[in-house]
């Protein structure tokens, strides 16, 4: 049995993640940041651990208890684990932006450095980063969740060429509008973070609050996690996994768009996204 780590996994893309896994047969462990989805994921059969990517101590305690749990071994380790801040960058306190990052790379990066010698040891293992549409383009007002995506990218591209002979293969899954609580969750950043009233894109965060709203706004081409979890199989059980996964049309369509045009006309079509 393989033993599997999913970062994230309090609902929408991980917890699908995590339960098509368990169904296939791997020995899943997962985390979340709250001790409420902890509790929610053990009644769900799962091995769930407290996970705060903002804190060290935290990555070591969640590390070191899955290596115990599994004699050292791991397989997988799937980082879904980040959140989105919106707004414009210019409106972004420092602070935002260094938690932004703290969580979607420093963090992850911290985690994942942390299992690479343990799949060294096996000659063997995958990791597998869920990046975004947005981790090759980028939006008005989603800077800071675009910046955090491409250094995601950056770093798991590195990570791909230094392990290209260790047996562990680096997949990145670039996802667009997928049904899930992000919008939720990001609206709630949003409000904390950002002084609408103030801003000279009053009037766009109006927009942007109502669109953020699940509950009234659907993203056109939107897809359930499920689709998501299909990529994620290929990357952990294929021979030759492919280094990026397109997950719904926008992904496809931007990710062609950018080879096939010059950057002023892609910049059109982005401003009016």
């Amino acid at each position: 049995m393989k033993h599997i780590l999913v970062t994230g996994c309090s609902s929408g893309i991980g917890r699908c993640i995590a339960e098509g896994l368990k169904q296939r047969g791997y020995n899943v462990f997962v985390t979340a940041r709250k001790s409420s989805d902890i509790k929610s994921l053990n009644q769900a059969g799962f091995d769930a651990i407290i996970l705060d990517l903002n804190d060290s101590n935290s990555i070591q305690i969640a590390v070191n208890y899955v290596l115990t749990k599994t004699d050292g071994q791991l397989y997988g380790l799937i980082n879904n684990a980040a959140y989105g801040v919106t707004g414009a960058v210019e409106d972004l306190p420092a602070k935002a932006l260094r938690d932004q990052f703290q969580t979607n790379v420093f963090g992850t990066q911290e985690l994942t450095n942390l299992i690479i010698p343990v799949m060294r040891k096996k000659n063997q293992g995958r990791i597998i980063q869920i990046s975004s549409v947005l981790g090759f383009v980028t939006m008005r007002f989603r800077g800071a969740y675009c910046a955090s995506k491409y250094a995601l990218e950056s770093l798991s591209d590195a990570m791909r060429y230094e392990l290209s002979n260790s047996g562990i293969k680096v997949s990145l899954i670039e996802p667009g509008p997928i049904l899930s609580n992000f919008r939720n969750n990001a609206l709630k950043n949003f409000q904390e973070i950002i002084n609408r009233d103030e801003s000279h894109f009053a009037n766009d965060y109006a927009k942007i609050e109502n669109e953020l709203n699940g509950d009234s706004y659907t993203v056109p081409f939107s897809l359930g996690p499920e689709a998501v979890l299909k990529k994620v199989i290929h990357a952990l059980e294929s021979n030759k996994p492919r280094a990026r996964y397109y997950v719904t049309f926008p992904t496809y369509l931007f990710a062609f768009l950018k080879r096939l045009l010059p950057g002023v006309l892609l910049d059109k079509i982005l401003v009016r996204v």
